[in-house]
């Protein structure tokens, strides 16, 4: 086998005992769990922002700017729901390049995992030790989501890895929403599929166990556009798309129908600042049709402290992105504020 075996990591169970989670963080995480499902069960009206930068690269920034959602949150908690993304890990296309702070706590020294590992887990629980907030992450290794999962109130599954056996299953054990992105090519088909498999209950092997699993009734759509042969992004977010999404959620026997709308990736060519045109069309056309109302339940936003990106050789500004480019944070207070007056 061409692999080094570095060394043998704790079990989750282990650094839960390290880094324990105070029965207050409970408390809020259970409250905060419960509202979000109210609105994927169509219990709530609220609308749903997965909001935050496209990495999480240093915890400072990170903080800083959940403390200042935070402030958002509570002048719009009537409408709105914010899930701050903390991702710490970042899907690669070609494997090559900062692959999250899993991999790398500091993005300027070797990869550690252990210490990667430790640092997630204190990213998260700052964030919901000091804002209240139970965050989002993506599952990029769905063996590794119980190092997180006293903590995470949402997770999504990314277009890279929505046909994956693995992710399909462990996602059918969450208690917590799932969202499936649509792959790269935009075939529905394959994200249609990944909801039915998780919302209905399996027997598999995870970390070496052999587990049941009930099924997740809160596994729901992401739209985040595709890449035709040409290479060129191609939406999904306009009416037309919502409607087909739709008309497929009428055919199967998939519980509470909902999609959230990212708006970025192949939805906006990796243009960032159109997320916030995007936004508003998105909310325009929730006001055109009933049925699309109730379906789409929110936005996936790229955002940060600075405007754009940064290359991680460059002299660090502190709150800029190492990854995709994200709208700032000016720009973003405007754009939750704007979207709360619309619904």
């Amino acid at each position: 086998m061409n692999m080094e075996f570095y060394r043998k990591l704790p079990i989750p169970k282990e650094i839960k005992e390290q880094y324990p989670v105070t029965e207050e963080m409970a408390r809020v995480k259970a409250s905060n769990d419960e509202e979000i499902r109210k609105v994927f069960a169509g219990e709530s009206e609220k609308f749903i922002l997965v909001i935050g930068p496209c990495s999480a690269d240093r915890e400072d920034a990170v903080i800083d700017y959940i403390h200042r959602l935070r402030v958002v949150q509570d002048k719009v908690s009537d409408k709105i729901i914010i899930i701050p993304r903390i991702y710490t890990n970042k899907p690669r296309t070609t494997g090559a390049g900062y692959k999250g702070m899993l991999h790398q706590p500091d993005p300027n020294e070797k990869p550690d995992m252990l210490k990667g590992v430790v640092a997630i887990r204190q990213l998260h629980m700052r964030a919901l030790a000091e804002t209240g907030f139970g965050c989002a992450d993506e599952m990029l290794y769905p063996e590794n989501y119980r190092y997180l999962s006293d903590l995470l109130s949402y997770v999504a599954v990314g277009a890279r890895s929505v046909e994956n056996q693995n992710h399909r299953l462990t996602s059918s054990g969450l208690d917590i929403p799932v969202g499936m992105k649509n792959p790269t090519s935009g075939d529905l088909s394959v994200m249609m599929n990944a909801i039915y498999a998780a919302q209905h209950g399996h027997t598999f092997i995870y970390r070496g166990w052999e587990v049941a699993s009930k099924g997740n009734l809160y596994t729901h759509a992401i739209l985040r556009g595709s890449v035709n042969k040409h290479g060129q992004s191609m939406p999904n977010y306009h009416y037309e798309d919502l409607i087909r999404l739709f008309e497929l959620y009428c055919a199967s026997e998939l519980k509470n129908p909902a999609v959230i709308i990212d708006t970025n990736h192949s939805n906006s060519g990796k243009q960032y600042l159109e997320q916030i045109r995007i936004s508003k069309d998105v909310m325009h056309t929730r006001r055109c049709s009933a049925d699309l109302r109730k379906m789409v339940k929110g936005l996936m936003i790229e955002s940060y402290i600075e405007d754009g990106c940064q290359k991680i050789t460059d002299t660090p500004v502190y709150g800029k992105s190492i990854t995709d480019p994200c709208i700032g944070w000016e720009k973003t207070e405007k754009l939750i504020f704007e979207i709360a007056e619309g619904l």
